[in-house]
């Protein structure tokens, strides 16, 4: 299985990178590969019309787009600014959704996440995310969101508190558990 795992986020010292990188180490298994992107590598012009007329979609937009296709699964942990995506997730998610004749996520499987310092643990972009991305073609699995992440984790332990532990490991069987089934009707 491939699976694809980023952060929804431009800062280079996320927690939110270190979550998703965490979180990714659950599903790699003898047959599979995780590639985990940098949403640095993926810089565009910000989104208007305008621009799309004048300069057509950028070819990082449709490299973008590519290394969601050739994934089975994609795990998606997205950092919270003023209670929303971050502006490099949302402009990426923008010139994707341009391409003719996709959605954005094309009907992938998806796990997201979320963290934060604080005790909402980014919930409220999980939640707008969970309403939101089915529309651009995602199948969302399950969302889970780690509250208080520097009391919660622990670099090379991951996630330190039991019962939000348990919460984590029962969500990534019942993800494993879904995606061994649509793996298997497909193949």
């Amino acid at each position: 299985m491939k699976i694809l795992a980023f952060a929804g986020t431009s800062n280079k010292n996320s927690i939110n990178k270190t979550f998703v990188t965490s979180t990714s180490k659950y599903y790699k298994e003898a047959d599979d590969s995780v590639e985990l992107l940098d949403l640095n590598h993926f810089e565009m012009p910000i989104y208007s019309y305008d621009k799309e007329v004048e300069l057509g979609i950028p070819q990082l937009a449709h490299d973008f787009a590519a290394k969601m296709d050739a994934a089975d699964f994609l795990l998606i942990s997205l950092a919270e600014h003023n209670g929303s995506y971050t502006s490099a997730y949302k402009n990426i998610v923008d010139w994707v959704s341009r391409i003719p004749n996709r959605k954005t996520f094309n009907g992938k499987p998806v796990f997201l996440l979320a963290t934060s310092p604080g005790p909402m643990g980014g919930s409220t972009v999980l939640n707008a995310a969970v309403n939101r991305i089915t529309w651009d073609g995602a199948d969302i699995l399950d969302s889970f969101s780690l509250p208080e992440f520097h009391k919660n984790f622990e670099e090379g332990k991951g996630i330190t508190n039991p019962t939000l532990r348990s919460q984590l490991e029962a969500k990534v069987r019942k993800t494993k558990r879904a995606l061994a089934e649509k793996l298997t009707v497909q193949g």
